[in-house]
């Protein structure tokens, strides 16, 4: 841009820009215009701006991609503890009664809340996998909420179509029909879709897991995602029993049963692809379908870690996930970034797992899972104005005089002091500029209590 320009926000004087795009700066800046990246350089080449961040000290990287989560979970958070210990399925069966009282006011409230948190730990695009919908227009309440927080959404369309009655493990009142969940995709892609560069809300359709859809759900839902132009999403190898169960109930393995589906392609991403086979990575790397890989949540259910570097190795895309606020217990994708980055070394043989590495899964990996490479992921010149302020200063980072990536990940933790979405600062000096963030946080606690005393997991 020329020194004429005036910006709408420029981000000055950092201690260094990681732009994602091959280039660190330090001392530079970036100017946003019209909600996306319109210049980046060193330091005295600065346009004028309506609004200036002074950044310095403090390490400036493009926001995070949040590449899977169950935000509604939230509700439920430090519920079940002991059925947690047990497994996933335990502990999914303790906490279905009180999903499937899930309404719009309820899905509202902890979305806005999931997506608040997010934008704390420096999140500006979040993907969200609703699986239950108890009552019609469940999407919708989510993207009223996006828009009221101002983060980028991608709300997945989840769906389940098998129940207890069929041998399956959700209650009834958890699942819809083939019929039904297709017709409300379709609605609400239609409604609220948005392919251009730098859209803040875009849909995918994403069946949920092998133990709650049938074969013709999956394989009409990849035909419908192919037919209206959007991305597929859906739970892969998470656990050790889904491969038995699958070659029980299906007779094919978790990803073979995907393939012959249609989910194993360049449209698709799947949630934890943790137990999978050397051919099965080298399927999904030949055919760039992605990986979000969630550390709190595999750590948790079943100490195993997604085979990162063997997803690398063969040219899968792989992000960063949160999973779901009571697994995980927490929305911090900083957190997910800074497991993944300490987990990765108990890897034996491998490279050590950098503060890079970690940086590189948490922006350009999730914009790639979620087919946004070209806006989304780095700061570059015509991509989305999405960046994040990290303080690198304070009693944490006491005695830090080298690299400040390394530093901002092994010598935290740490919150965002801005977060900035297509321009605007959702984070202003580690705190929320939303007007309405306490009493909705209010609301979500006093939800959360009713839901929990009505499905009896705390006394009534």
């Amino acid at each position: 841009m020329t020194e004429e320009t005036t910006a709408d926000l420029l981000v000055r004087d950092a201690g260094l820009i990681v732009t994602m795009d091959g280039t660190e700066i330090a001392g530079g800046w970036v100017a946003i215009a019209n909600g996306v990246v319109v210049g980046i350089g060193e330091a005295g080449s600065e346009p004028a701006a309506t609004d200036v961040i002074d950044a310095r000290g403090c390490l400036v990287t493009p926001g995070f991609v949040n590449t899977h989560h169950h935000m509604y979970q939230n509700l439920t958070r430090n519920c079940a503890a002991g059925a947690l210990e047990q497994g996933l399925v335990p502990w999914l069966e303790a906490l279905y009664p009180a999903w499937s009282l899930l309404d719009e006011e309820s899905v509202y409230l902890s979305t806005y809340v999931a997506l608040a948190e997010l934008a704390l730990g420096g999140c500006t695009t979040a993907s969200d996998h609703l699986n239950v919908h108890p009552v019609p227009k469940l999407i919708d309440a989510q993207v009223a909420a996006a828009r009221d927080v101002g983060v980028r959404f991608h709300a997945t369309r989840g769906a389940m179509d098998l129940s207890v009655k069929d041998g399956a493990l959700p209650p009834d009142s958890a699942v819809e029909d083939i019929d039904t969940i297709l017709s409300d995709c379709e609605r609400v892609v239609s409604t609220f879709h948005d392919a251009a560069p730098a859209s803040m809300i875009q849909i995918a359709i994403a069946p949920c897991n092998p133990f709650a859809t049938s074969n013709r759900l999956m394989s009409e839902s990849a035909e419908l995602a192919e037919r209206l132009g959007v991305r597929l999403h859906t739970h892969l190898a998470e656990t050790p029993d889904e491969e038995s169960f699958c070659v029980e109930a299906f007779g094919r393995r978790p990803a073979e049963r995907l393939d012959e589906l249609g989910f194993i392609n360049d449209r698709t991403w799947v949630a934890h692809g943790i137990f999978v086979s050397d051919a099965d990575i080298a399927r999904m790397g030949s055919s760039r379908t992605g990986v979000a890989h969630c550390p709190t949540s595999n750590v948790l259910f079943n100490r195993a870690l997604t085979p990162v570097r063997d997803y690398w190795a063969h040219g899968a895309h792989v992000g960063l996930g949160c999973d779901g606020g009571a697994s995980a217990g927490h929305t911090s994708m900083y957190n997910e970034a800074r497991l993944m980055a300490l987990v990765g070394d108990l890897v034996p043989g491998e490279h050590r797992m950098t503060a890079r590495d970690a940086l590189s899964t948490a922006t350009v990996g999730g914009a790639a899972c979620l087919g946004r490479s070209g806006d989304l992921g780095r700061l570059r010149i015509g991509f989305a104005g999405d960046l994040v302020v990290w303080p690198v200063d304070g009693l944490h980072f006491s005695g830090v005089h080298g690299d400040l990536v390394t530093a901002w990940l092994r010598s935290g933790p740490t919150f965002a002091r801005d977060t900035v979405v297509a321009g605007k600062r959702v984070v202003v000096d580690g705190r929320l500029a939303l007007p309405d963030v306490d009493d909705v946080a209010l609301r979500h606690h006093r939800m959360a209590e009713m839901l929990q005393r009505r499905a009896g997991l705390i006394p009534a």
